[in-house]
């Protein structure tokens, strides 16, 4: 809107005074600024106020003092004397008529019959008729606008374009609108301006005189505006008016610069806006605002808006409008001097060959960036960045000049001169196109020389750990390694913007890395002389050594040119605290990889060397001696807990490649089991489960190595005991602790013991004193408590003993689970082995787990201490599988070779080890199962005692006695119940177990059953296991096999087993069982049935019980059973029929004999019983079963 030029426009000042009503400075203002304001001003001064303060109404005196020497002011006064609601009228009724005419219509009710030119009429009419012919020319210009649809068109009007008629039909323009509001919007009004000549000019003073509606037009005009508006003819006229308004109202620019970017509209305007703003603002070292205002579009989180002003940076490149009209050009242009502004003077590099001899390391004949520059510097830099990144700008020769010199230069070694170093290398890299001459590539590579060179000098005076050396070594190390990718997402990482970097435009700067700058034998050099990060957290970010350690071990360059790392990575694991660094376990597996995995298979020792054994040992000094000792550790948890992780991985990683190892015929060294025993791995555990937050994914990665290797530390009983003691009842006991409590040392309680014969209450209360004492607390007393034990055997010991020792051993086991294990074995040898001084160590409990229940006899009497057994036991065998899998591992290399002694001829099938390991585990894991189940047998002495409570139970029933004896029977029976009291109590925990390892594995139940043992143990494991059910999986298979034993016995685990689970699958089976014994009955002998049957026919009685249909088939059979056994005697003698006759009618009518019940079945044992033929007794047993079965039945009913 060049034409608005020669026009006076209303300024800030008059504007200002107009919005806060300042009549004082109203009246400073000239004739012709005044001018401007009389339509706003003489209505205010004839209207009437609806402030009626007296200091309104002197300053309404001084406003008509001020307009009563302007001619113009009659005027106004006559065209607010018009009749406005007519007027309207008249405008309403022409707008229908337009609206149905059509909007080219020429008819108009507001002007009719214009003899002359609009101008000529315009000059010639009254106040009412200017009105109307205003009014009627805006309403045209407003209806063509809304039904343009968006197009952008310019009217040609005489009445807005004439220079001798602008005040008056400005003056007219204004008080329509303020009179008419309802019929002219101001922002359609302001719309309807832009498309006439000099509308910018109009449109500022309706502005001005209704100044309240500043805000609303800008916002109007804005949300109605095209979204790139440099590129049409309507965009830039609006933008124009804009920028005038914001001229006007300069304290509200920014404000409209907001609408600009919430709107993503007109870009060109928020950049004027931000021009005009930075020309006005006083210039300083700081940041312009400028440079933020384009730096938070790009480099937002809004994509929306990232790509809306991206498309105005590419569009305003294709036009090619250079000229200073151009918005992006002013920006380009003005972002240039401030660039220019901050550059070093001093730029020869022909002074800086000359002076290299005689300057100082640190001292730069450049001049370098004045630190107050640094920052702006920086900010510059990453504009430019996105600028081209992002949006697509393509710099000018003397923008890629300025650039390169700019970020060549050398800034001042503090944190912000660390950082721009970074970015300008990171700059150079992504767009190495601003290096284009031989000149500038040299400058380059002088400037990297002097980064190398500079860089320990910086880190030392910044104070800043991630420096741009790391990031110097990194690059060149992903040069080496062909890593582009790695280093595209290192550049965007370190601008902070995602940008597109082609790998084939880093080809030279790949070329001067490897091969002028950075060698890989330099590289590697480099790195191993680079001080370790102190006190290595999550903390510290950016590029530190670790990166470019983990890459070089990656790219296994240490191994290539021969350089011990592995002194490095240890002091590096021993300078590492809480929150751990995420890059720390990378590191481990890499190095652990580049130890056992060489560079090639050319050169197979090309490997890096394993921590040792003394160094680990170091770094867990001190833990042994639970928490008092924690004061004496010399590494952080966190470096223990690495250096843990690391070991475990190691010989993880060692198991899984000892075949491939083998084939190369390497075979590097595993760590001692000595040295695994010393390192306390579940108290470890157990604090870094108090730090997974802080320590990441380690604790997991633990946990799984845990699982793996150690599956005797991960026992789910162990993780619940765990929660009971660090729960809430822990805490509150803990508040219970006395000074008293925490003075016990180890010699007192072993003095206690000493002590235990005769005096046991010191023992029990320095017991239930360390029962208040944390895990880690208790470790000293381990040895005192374990190899005291033996004395808990004897008798008299108060069950409150063992129970606290009991639960000292179970808190103990949560931190030191394997050293407590082996001494507690050791301790619980019968006396003749303590004698001999025969020590198991942990590798004998791994390879031979039964060690454990080779224990004293009294302790399987002893229900607490029994518990502590069982846990052992199923530890070690759950760590004898772990060693197996693992030696089988070791010896992967038999596996290769061709079996050349094979006992069954070289054509037989062999063998594999892998199944003789699992022979020797499952036949491992039975015996334990037939140990147990003999332990819960009653010994003969129990049998004894139970027999002769019994008896005396009976003999009390039947005859009273006297007071005495009865006393002297009940302390006689309280003794026999305790005992067979701690029976139960120890078959229960056997069951526990049972139940455990039949769950873990169901083969094992399989196999023992197969095996068989004491029948008298059938109804307490049937009862006690709840896992049994799945014998009835097997029990067809076990019926079938051809030994009557097994027969006989899965029989009678059939009886329990139906009685205890009465289900469809049961009664299937023991219908087979039925029918089994059917099929013997006619095939066996007669030394054999007597033998198959008397044990079995009393399951017949649960099968009955159990499931009701079978009864006819089970009468059937009994019946069937004393005919065979009759017809076998019939020729001896020929009392056996009456026996017959019997069965027959208790078959028929089995109620008549109801009432028969046990004194007929005795009786006929006690008559036949001198009888010892085999099928008289057998007939005697079928008797007695069907009268049993009848019994049940008729007491079922």
């Amino acid at each position: 809107m060049s034409e608005c030029s020669a026009l006076q426009f209303v300024s800030p000042y008059a504007f200002e005074a107009m919005q806060k009503v300042d009549v004082v400075r109203l009246a400073a203002l000239s004739d012709p600024e005044l001018r401007l304001l009389l339509p706003c001003l003489v209505r205010m001064a004839l209207c009437a106020p609806a402030d009626q303060s007296q200091s309104w109404a002197q300053d309404k005196k001084l406003i008509l003092r001020l307009l009563s020497g302007v001619e113009a002011v009659n005027s106004i006064v006559a065209l607010l004397s018009v009749d406005f609601h007519a007027l309207e009228q008249d405008a309403s009724k022409e707008q229908q008529l337009r609206h149905k005419l059509g909007g080219g219509s020429g008819e108009s009710i507001l002007v009719s019959q214009l003899q002359h030119g609009l101008t000529l009429e315009f000059e010639h009419s009254d106040s009412p008729r200017r009105l109307r012919l205003v009014l009627s020319e805006l309403l045209a210009i407003m209806n063509k606008v809304s039904e343009s649809n968006g197009e952008f068109f310019l009217k040609s009007s005489e009445l807005f374009e004439s220079p001798v008629y602008l005040e008056e039909a400005a003056d007219v323009l204004c008080i329509l609108q303020a009179e008419l509001p309802s019929l002219l919007p101001i922002v359609d009004v302001a719309e309807a301006l832009l498309h006439v000549k000099n509308g910018a000019w109009f449109l500022c003073l309706l502005v001005a005189n209704v100044p309240d509606s500043f805000n609303e037009v800008c916002r109007g005009l804005i949300k109605n505006g095209e979204r790139q508006d440099e590129e049409s003819v309507g965009g830039r006229r609006r933008t124009e008016a804009l920028r005038h308004l914001c001229k006007m109202n300069p304290s509200q620019a920014l404000r409209v610069r907001g609408m600009v970017v919430e709107e993503c509209h007109l870009p060109g305007l928020g950049v004027a806006l931000t021009l005009d703003h930075t020309k006005n603002e006083s210039s300083d070292d700081g940041v312009s605002d400028l440079v933020c205002f384009v730096s938070g579009l790009l480099l937002g989180t809004n994509a929306k808006v990232r790509t809306w002003f991206g498309t105005f940076i590419r569009n305003g490149q294709q036009r090619k409008r250079d000229n200073i009209s151009s918005v992006l050009w002013q920006m380009r242009r003005q972002l240039l001097l401030e660039l220019m502004g901050i550059l070093p003077t001093v730029r020869s590099t022909h002074i800086v060959e000359e002076a290299e001899a005689d300057t100082e390391p640190n001292v730069s004949v450049y001049s370098g960036l004045k630190e107050e520059h640094v920052v702006k510097a920086s900010a510059l830099l990453r504009l430019y960045c996105a600028l081209m990144g992002i949006a697509g700008l393509k710099p000018t020769d003397e923008e890629a000049e300025q650039l390169l010199q700019l970020m060549t230069s050398r800034p001042p070694a503090t944190p912000a001169g660390v950082r721009f170093v970074s970015l300008s290398f990171c700059m150079l890299l992504a767009f190495s196109t601003l290096v284009s001459t031989p000149e500038q590539e040299q400058l380059m590579v002088m400037w990297l020389s002097w980064m190398i060179k500079e860089e320990a000098y910086f880190e030392s005076i910044s104070g800043v750990s991630a420096s741009f050396g790391e990031m110097l070594l990194l690059v060149a190390m992903y040069f080496h390694s062909n890593q582009l990718s790695a280093i595209i997402d290192l550049v965007c990482s370190t601008l902070g913007m995602k940008i597109v970097i082609k790998p084939s435009s880093l080809s030279r700067m790949k070329t001067i890395f490897t091969q002028e700058i950075f060698t890989e034998q330099v590289v590697t050099a480099h790195a191993v002389r680079v001080p370790v990060t102190g006190s290595l957290s999550a903390n510290i970010t950016g590029f530190l050594p670790i990166h470019c350690i983990y890459q070089l071990l990656k790219s296994r360059s240490f191994t290539k040119h021969k350089v011990s790392i592995k002194d490095w990575i240890y002091r590096q694991l021993c300078e590492t605290t809480t929150p751990l660094h995420p890059q720390l376990l990378p590191l481990i597996d890499v190095y652990i990889n580049s130890i056992l995995t060489p560079a090639s298979k050319s050169n197979p020792e090309a490997t890096n060397q394993p921590v040792t054994e003394q160094e680990i040992l170091n770094v867990f000094q001190g833990l042994s001696g639970g928490e008092s000792a924690r004061s004496t550790q010399r590494f952080s948890i966190t470096t223990q807990l690495l250096v843990l992780y690391y070991v475990l991985s190691y010989e993880e990683a060692l198991l899984a490649s000892t075949k491939i190892l083998a084939a190369m015929q390497r075979k590097p060294k595993s760590y001692s089991s000595a040295l695994m025993d010393q390192i306390p791995i579940k108290f470890l555990i157990r604090q870094a489960q108090g730090l997974q937050q802080e320590l990441g994914g380690l604790h997991s990665a633990l946990l799984r190595l845990l699982a793996t290797n150690y599956p005797h530390l991960c026992i789910v009983d162990d993780w619940i005991c765990e929660e009971q003691i660090t729960g809430t009842d822990a805490l509150l006991r803990r508040m219970l602790l006395t000074n008293m409590a925490k003075n016990h040392s180890p010699k007192q309680l072993q003095e206690a013991f000493s002590m235990l014969p005769g005096n046991h209450t010191q023992l029990m209360q320095i017991l239930e004193h360390l029962t208040l004492l944390s895990a880690g607390e208790l470790i000293p007393y381990a040895e005192v408590l374990t190899s005291n034990m033996n004395l808990l055997l004897e008798a008299g010991v108060p069950r409150g003993i063992l129970q606290a020792v009991n639960k000292l051993w179970m808190v103990l086991n949560t931190v030191m689970p394997r050293r407590l294990w082996v001494m507690t074995v050791n301790a619980l040898q019968p006396s003749a082995k303590l004698v001999r001084q025969q020590k198991y160590t942990q590798n004998d409990l791994m390879i031979d787990p039964l060690i454990v229940l080779r224990c004293d006899q009294r302790v399987h009497r002893s229900p607490p201490l029994m518990d502590i057994i069982l846990h052992m036991l199923n530890g070690y065998l759950l760590a004898s599988k772990a060693y197996l899998n693992a030696h089988l591992k070791e010896t992967a290399e038999q596996d290769m070779r061709p079996s050349q002694n094979n006992p069954m001829g070289p054509e037989a099938p062999e063998v594999t080890r892998e199944e003789l390991k699992n022979a020797l585990l499952a036949a491992q894991d039975s015996a334990a199962v037939q140990i147990l189940l003999e332990i819960c047998l009653p010994t003969e002495e129990e049998k004894g005692q139970s027999s002769r409570a019994q008896g005396l139970l009976r003999g009390v029933q039947s005859s009273p006695s006297p007071q005495g004896a009865e006393e002297e029977e009940e302390e006689e029976e309280e003794e026999e119940q305790s005992l067979l009291c701690n029976l139960r109590e120890v078959q229960c925990l056997i069951c526990c177990l049972l139940h455990q390892m039949y769950i873990a594995d169901p083969n094992i139940v399989k196999l023992v059953h197969f095996q068989g043992y004491p029948c008298e143990l059938l109804a307490l494991t049937v009862a006690g296991i709840p896992s049994m059910h799945i014998c009835l999986d097997f029990i067809p298979e076990l019926i079938a096999q051809p030994e009557l034993e097994k027969q006989i016995f899965a029989i009678q685990l059939l009886s329990y087993l139906c009685i205890q689970y009465a289900l469809p699958k049961s009664l299937s089976v023991a219908r087979l069982a039925i029918n089994v014994m059917g099929t013997l009955l006619t095939v066996l002998t007669q030394s054999k049935r007597y033998t198959f049957f008397m044990p079995t026919l009393p399951c017949l009685v649960s099968f009955c019980q159990a499931f009701p249909p079978l009864y006819e088939d089970i009468m059937s059979l009994l019946i069937q059973i004393g005919q065979v056994c009759a017809s076998d005697v019939a020729t001896q003698t020929r009392d056996f029929d009456p026996i017959i006759t019997r069965l027959q009618q208790l078959k028929e009518k089995p109620h008549d004999f109801s009432g028969f019940c046990k004194d007929s079945s005795s009786k006929s044992c006690s008559r036949d019983s001198a009888s010892l033929d085999p099928d008289v007794q057998l007939c005697q047993c079928v008797e007695s079963t069907i009268i049993e079965i009848i019994n049940m039945s008729v007491s079922g009913i």
